[in-house]
């Protein structure tokens, strides 16, 4: 444990999810992730120039990816301590409140419902042409193709699976080590969302991020497919049966180790089916089936994906203090 007693560490996780409820990303302040993706484009300029020829240098540029992986992880965790170690130096309370602070910024619970709710509003009265607007700041497929179902498959698989992403994984990386691990962690999930692509320009340059990614990502989204299922069981008009039975006939389908498990959750959960077919810059693919679509896919499906994430936030607020009050008993 970083600096803090697991007691400390349980009761600043709840208090950063607090937080972010209330406070999301605030607008006033430059967000710890925008300064890592702005680190992340200066050091990809320096590291793989255009004239590069991934093709031809397959290992330099291999290395070269790996290098900017490992300086970033680096730097934003040794940034990190330091600036809590300094905090902590002034005064103990104050290293509290920057340790919980941050462990916030690494989550995104508000945001990721916010963007959601961005597209059902339009969606549920019927302007279809905002809600492409809105998928588009979420999703990189060819907006003009979609239809209300395909809009609102978009939002719900981008809501399941940013459950871990966006809170399950740094929640368990902040209560192994506070916000340097916490830190860590969105550092990983940012390099892989830039660069972590299966394609002729970063099938060799992103490699390691995408399998650090992949990695730090292993646990907490198979924590996160129980706590969907678990939170579907207990809210009326959820399966949490069908969560756990999608989970185990079609995860295992989806390219990504961990992707499939909340967004089979999900669809297991809900009576739909993700997946299919997308068009990304005009060409056509398909994903894999999540779920048996046993109901049409419709706007509602976009509200109840957010009732799952903050259920799930809640669950795991509630487990925290749980842990916190047994921790506390057994002293």
């Amino acid at each position: 444990m970083i600096f803090y007693s697991l007691q400390e560490i349980c009761v600043m996780i709840a208090a950063a999810i607090i937080i972010d409820w209330i406070v999301g990303d605030p607008k006033w302040l430059t967000h710890p992730v925008i300064l890592i993706g702005k680190w992340i484009k200066k050091a990809e300029l320096l590291l793989y120039p255009s004239k590069m020829n991934p093709a031809s240098s397959s290992r330099l540029v291999f290395y070269r990816g790996s290098l900017l992986t490992m300086s970033t992880l680096l730097l934003s965790t040794g940034i990190m301590l330091a600036v809590l170690f300094i905090s902590a130096w002034i005064h103990p309370w104050l290293g509290y409140a920057v340790n919980t602070w941050f462990i916030s910024t690494t989550i995104a619970v508000k945001g990721l419902k916010d963007a959601a709710m961005l597209v059902y509003n339009p969606l549920v009265q019927g302007n279809i042409a905002d809600a492409r607007t809105y998928i588009g700041y979420i999703v990189s497929r060819d907006q003009e193709v979609m239809g209300e179902p395909e809009i609102t498959r978009a939002a719900v698989e981008t809501v399941s699976e940013n459950i871990v992403d966006a809170f399950m994984s740094p929640i368990l990386w902040a209560l192994v080590g506070g916000a340097p691990l916490a830190m860590c962690y969105r550092a990983a999930n940012t390099l892989d969302s830039m660069v972590g692509y299966r394609n002729e320009k970063y099938e060799y340059f992103g490699k390691c991020s995408a399998v650090i990614d992949d990695i730090l990502n292993y646990i907490p989204a198979r924590i996160t497919g129980f706590c969907i299922a678990l939170v579907c069981w207990l809210l009326p008009g959820y399966n949490g049966g069908g969560a756990v039975k999608a989970m185990f006939t079609c995860a295992k389908r989806h390219p990504s180790p961990n992707s499939g498990i909340p967004e089979s959750a999900a669809a297991g959960a809900l009576g739909i089916q993700l997946g299919g077919r997308n068009r990304y810059f005009g060409v056509w693919q398909e994903r894999a089936i999540m779920g048996w679509g046993k109901e049409m896919l419709r706007a509602v499906h976009i509200k109840k994906s957010v009732v799952i994430l903050y259920g799930v936030s809640i669950l795991v607020l509630a487990g925290v203090m749980i842990a916190w009050l047994m921790l506390n008993a057994i002293k």
